[in-house]
């Protein structure tokens, strides 16, 4: 609890214990009315304040003026009538308890996104003159070297100099397992150092790292409302004075025709329904739990490592039918290796040292690859004239000899009769002065879980599972019928990728969203474009975070799943909560109307039902196994 949530339970006791004690000691008049002023004042003078300030500021019609008007009434019926204060009191009381419940199921949900937040560096160390130098992240610039010792935050992006060691993930993978890093691999900022001294190379200011911007993701993710939200302070808006309004014209209206029709009006009975109208009407349940639930489902989600960018996006992975997978990264480990070469006319290590040459200027994982099992260091002075041809290959001349290395259509297109390969993998074809060399088989793994992941998505409602990738028909065929994939589309381009996602969504039944999954790094531009981008594998990757509107920090394809779940579960709860408040408000304010309803019936109505809707709300903040 915080120091205000035990303020405030002190008040709530002090002036509970006050009012019961007050029942057992007779008390006539002024003193009897001074003495339940106490327990009224402990308990409700922030809400008469915000009520007074509220109408100072001409913004009237809140939870705090319905308070206010509603106890201040019931206050002066007892002083005209039977001298009754606990009526006034029990509303007030009862009030708080359910806003105390409120504050403390947020300060829960908080706590998810607050942990998340403890991954934020305080500080980064520089070595200078055999020292190290405590320093600002934002200070560090790019290229700088920064030591991090064992127990300490991983401040910055950036590649592992010196040192082994072990790293703790979990605050932003929600995965407890640890990664064992060494010299030459990527680190990532938020990570904790477990076991040796590091010395990384930045490549990011603290700015751009990967720590600042799910931070900076995490921070405006309640920015973004949902429908849900939207349709609620918007109804709360209209709701709010029309009960206001609906109260006066009770307390007056039935008065008055029963003055003209010379019947006594009794004012007390109907200025005491209208201020029991004005308890019940107070729409605390809807305008706390349902912003609550989805708060909350945004919390538990972030401790499983899942971001999401609003309660918009959340409400929308809710609704997912259709999900499109990219291949490469995504349902595999993106780990390429050379696994065979065929039909070379000259020695394999010489081929191998012409591919990688060729491919040297490029970041694709098959490029890596070759350059792995070429094994020695790249001489770029050995290469000129590099040229991509957009899905199709490479061309470059290599020790003056021309080279081509890509696909078939490659082959096809300089008119070079070539080889087909019967082996699954990505088939790279190699010519040299427009002489045919044979060709290089790059295999890719599956992920152990992707396969799992397609069961667990129907499980959870999803009706069609696509992947799309650059891969010829015959891998993408094998790829989808190990997985059970319900359908495929192979051969494309990254253009391709955009205009076959469009066709998807026009095909799709109405209402139903279609997600589309990425590594975020190259399929930016089909994240954006798909109802909802998920992007996983993404640690590091900017295009990512820009782009996707779910980033899942592990990159196990159950993730998406286990989303999809946590968002289901957080609007069947949003819509638990607007069914019961509202019916439960209706029902009460109808019998308010008619008198069959007192003020404890009004207190269940608001606070009873408030209680209710946040119990429910914090229901969202336990993660679907």
């Amino acid at each position: 609890m915080t120091k205000k949530q035990k303020k405030m339970l002190i008040r709530i006791i002090v002036s509970a214990a006050l009012m019961i004690a007050f029942l057992f000691i007779p008390m006539e008049g002024a003193l009897r009315f001074l003495a339940y002023m106490i327990p009224y004042l402990i308990i409700g003078y922030d809400i008469l304040i915000k009520a007074v300030k509220g109408i100072l500021n001409k913004q009237v019609f809140d939870e705090n003026f319905l308070m206010a008007i509603a106890t201040v009434g019931a206050i002066a019926l007892a002083i005209v009538d039977n001298g009754d204060y606990t009526e006034a009191i029990a509303v007030m009381l009862f009030y708080q308890i359910g806003e105390w419940f409120q504050s403390y199921a947020v300060g829960k949900s908080r706590k998810n996104i607050s942990d998340l937040m403890d991954i934020r560096p305080d500080y980064a160390h520089i070595e200078k003159g055999g020292h190290l130098e405590q320093v600002d992240p934002d200070e560090v610039e790019i290229g700088s070297t920064i030591v991090v010792q064992p127990g300490e935050k991983v401040p910055l992006d950036g590649i592992v100099l010196e040192g082994f060691s072990t790293l703790n993930t979990s605050a932003l993978t929600g995965e407890s397992l640890p990664r064992d890093i060494c010299p030459g691999e990527e680190i990532i900022s938020g990570c904790i150092n477990m076991t040796g001294v590091l010395k990384i190379q930045t490549t990011k200011e603290f700015e751009e790292s990967t720590v600042s911007k799910i931070l900076d993701l995490v921070e405006n993710a309640s920015s973004r409302k949902s429908r849900s939200e939207d349709f609620i302070s918007k109804f709360a808006r209209i709701y709010t004075p029309a009960v206001c309004y609906s109260a006066l014209a009770l307390a007056i209206l039935p008065p008055l025709v029963l003055l003209f029709l010379g019947s006594d009006p009794q004012w007390y009975s109907w200025i005491y329904r209208a201020l029991t109208f004005l308890v019940i009407s107070c729409p605390c349940a809807l305008v706390i739990s349902i912003p609550l639930s989805f708060f909350a489902g945004i919390g538990g989600a972030s401790k499983a490592g899942i971001l999401v960018k609003g309660s918009n996006y959340l409400e929308t992975l809710s609704k997912t039918k259709i999900v499109v997978f990219d291949k490469t990264g995504t349902l595999t480990q993106g780990v390429f290796e050379v696994s065979a070469i065929h039909h070379n006319l000259m020695d394999q290590e010489k081929l191998i040292e012409m591919a990688a040459l060729a491919e040297s200027a490029s970041s694709h994982p098959i490029s890596k690859s070759l350059q792995k099992a070429y094994g020695k260091e790249i001489d770029r002075s050995r290469v000129s004239d590099i040229r991509e041809i957009s899905g199709h290959g490479i061309q470059a001349k290599v020790d003056g000899h021309e080279v081509l290395i890509g696909n078939d259509k490659l082959m096809k297109e300089n008119q070079i009769s070539y080889i087909e390969c019967h082996q699954t993998g990505t088939i790279l074809h190699m010519a040299i002065d427009q002489t045919y060399a044979g060709h290089i088989v790059i295999a890719d793994r599956i992920k152990p879980t992707s396969k799992q992941a397609m069961q667990a998505l129907r499980n959870c409602g999803i009706q069609k599972t696509v992947m799309l990738t650059g891969d010829i028909q015959k891998v993408a065929k094998e790829f989808a019928g190990q997985l059970g994939l319900d359908a495929f589309y192979s051969d494309l381009l990254p253009q391709d990728k955009v205009e076959k996602v469009e066709e998807l969504l026009a095909q799709r039944p109405e209402k139903s969203v279609l997600a589309f999954v990425g590594d975020g790094i190259n399929d930016a531009p089909v994240l954006s474009r798909a109802d909802i981008g998920i992007a996983m594998g993404a640690m590091g990757s900017d295009a990512a975070i820009e782009a996707a509107d779910v980033v899942l920090m592990d990159d196990d394809p159950l993730q998406i799943a286990k989303a999809i779940k946590i968002s289901k579960k957080c609007l069947r709860i949003v819509y638990q909560n607007i069914v019961f408040a509202i019916g439960i408000k209706l029902a009460c304010l109808l019998l308010g109307a008619l008198g069959l309803a007192n003020m404890w019936l009004a207190i269940f109505a608001d606070v009873g039902v408030m209680v209710l809707a946040v119990l429910n709300a914090i229901r969202t903040l336990s993660i679907p196994k």
